[in-house]
This record gives C-alpha cells, sequence and structure tokens, in this order.
C-alpha cells in the first residue's frame, strides 16, 4: 500500500510541475506534415482573382514567400497570411508550391478576393484526397458574371517515384473548355526527334507521365487522327531529373500568340514544374 501511495505522489507531483512550465523556453509547435497536397490553378476566362479554399479554410497565398514550405520540398505546411490581390487568371496559388492538406472529403472553391464581392465562392467541387497523394485543382471554362460562377476540376498528381534523374518526366493537362480530346507532342530542337507524349487527352483530364531526354523542345498538340497543330509554343526547355505539366488553357477558337502565353482568352500551353 505504501508503494502504491508512493507512486501516486509521484505521479501528482509530475503533474504538477508540468503546469509550471519555463515560458522564456523555446516550445515545440511542430504538427504533423499534411498526408496530401493540391496545387491550386486559375484558369477560369475571364474570372477574378481568387483565394482558394478547402472547406473553409484558405489554403493559398500569392507568393511562395508567404508559406511555410517543407524542407527539400514543392509543399507549403502553412499558407501564412492571406493575399489582398489573389490568384489572378492564369496563376498558379502559393508561388507554384502545393498546399499541404490532410486526406479527407473535401469541398474546394475559388473565393473572390477583392473588396467587391469578398469571399464569395464562384466555384465549388467535391473531392477525397487520398493519403500520401497530391493533386492539382484547376478553374477552367469561361467565367459567368451574372451567376459569379466558373468551372472546376481537379486530378491526381502521381509523379513517379523515385524520379529518373536521367531524364525529364512530362504530363499533358487539358483545361480547354471548347476543345476535342488532343495529344501533347514535343520535338527536340537538337536532334528532331519527336515523341508523343501520352495519348489523347479530353478536357478536365489529365494524362500519364512520360520520360523523355532532357533538353529544348518545340511543343505542339493535335487531334486524334490529324497531323494538323492545334496549339503550338516554341523553345520549352526541360531539365534533367525535373518533372512538368503542360496545361492547355483559354478558348480554342482564339488563336494563339506568337510567343509565350497570354493572360486574355487566348489558347496557351503553361508549362508548370512540379519540382
Amino acid at each position: 500500500m505504501n508503494s502504491h501511495k508512493s507512486i501516486a505522489l509521484l505521479l501528482t507531483a509530475a503533474a504538477l510541475s508540468s503546469c509550471d512550465y519555463d515560458k522564456n523556453a523555446v516550445q515545440d509547435i511542430t504538427g504533423p506534415v499534411p498526408a496530401s497536397a493540391v496545387r491550386f490553378f486559375n484558369f477560369g476566362i475571364s474570372a477574378p482573382a481568387v483565394n482558394f479554399y478547402a472547406n473553409d479554410t484558405k489554403v493559398t497565398a500569392i507568393s511562395s514567400g508567404s508559406c511555410t514550405a517543407l524542407p527539400a520540398s514543392d509543399t507549403c505546411k502553412t499558407t501564412g497570411s492571406e493575399s489582398t490581390s489573389g490568384v489572378g487568371y492564369g496563376g498558379v496559388g502559393s508561388g507554384g508550391r502545393y498546399s499541404g492538406i490532410d486526406a479527407g472529403q473535401y469541398t474546394f472553391s475559388g473565393r473572390i478576393a477583392a473588396a467587391t464581392d469578398k469571399d464569395l465562392p464562384i466555384s465549388n467541387l467535391g473531392a477525397a484526397l487520398e493519403d500520401g497523394k497530391k493533386y492539382s485543382y484547376y478553374l477552367s471554362g469561361v467565367y459567368n458574371a451574372t451567376t459569379k460562377t466558373v468551372d472546376a476540376f481537379i486530378v491526381e498528381d502521381p509523379v513517379p517515384s523515385p524520379i529518373d534523374w536521367s531524364a525529364a518526366t512530362v504530363r499533358f493537362v487539358n483545361a480547354i473548355y471548347n476543345a476535342n480530346p488532343m495529344t501533347l507532342y514535343a520535338k527536340n530542337q537538337e536532334t528532331g526527334q519527336e515523341y508523343a507524349i501520352g495519348g489523347d487527352v479530353a478536357y478536365k483530364a489529365a494524362g500519364a507521365f512520360t520520360s523523355l531526354p532532357a533538353g529544348i523542345y518545340d511543343l505542339s498538340t493535335r487531334s486524334a487522327g490529324s497531323s494538323t497543330n492545334v496549339l503550338a509554343r516554341p523553345a520549352v526547355s526541360f531539365g534533367q531529373g525535373s518533372v512538368y505539366s503542360i496545361t492547355a488553357r483559354g478558348d480554342i477558337t482564339v488563336a494563339a500568340p506568337a510567343t509565350g502565353c497570354a493572360t486574355t482568352a487566348r489558347t496557351c500551353l503553361d508549362n508548370t514544374a512540379h519540382m
């Protein structure tokens, strides 16, 4: 009985002493690393600048400096303070980084960043995130200024693991609402060899990641059974050991600019690196 009382007294003393901690000591505030991650794109034609939310929690900031990045990672653990300007058309949230999110069921939305209609959702999309997986969420289609809505979709980003450090890895995403399914082609400027990056990809879908030699490529897309380029973008560099998503955006009826990507409804092949 005496030994039981002694143990009880020791436990009580330990509990009391733990309450009287040193307030000047460095506290451990590091929580668990989020199990999943999402990257957010505003590719909705004429859509206003937005902040992106998972349920009612803001998960993007406008620049990579506004998030806490995990070491040696392309994922933000926290997003920092809210951007006042939001993510405009053609932009990627959190400076192109992923936002770390726990696995589970969510309603994702883009909410207006400006003072007028502040925080009004212009998109709502339910999706289940699986443990350890990464995703890309896109605003797409044409913004309806009357209903204040725009289309949206999400795709998984199954980046190959381990990374092929001897080559570049590329895939194609189709975010053009009025385009037919297309295949992305990459022609090496040095060798002249052309590679098909996966197969035909329909609107709101992503193709498979494909390895190709690092180098400078002229990109183009073609519809099934056609040799005519639908979209084109010259001189895109793919680095060794890097992973990229090439995303078609814009209105297929509006001609693309001669070079680069425009910030209007013109078609564009966006190049965003995963890591």
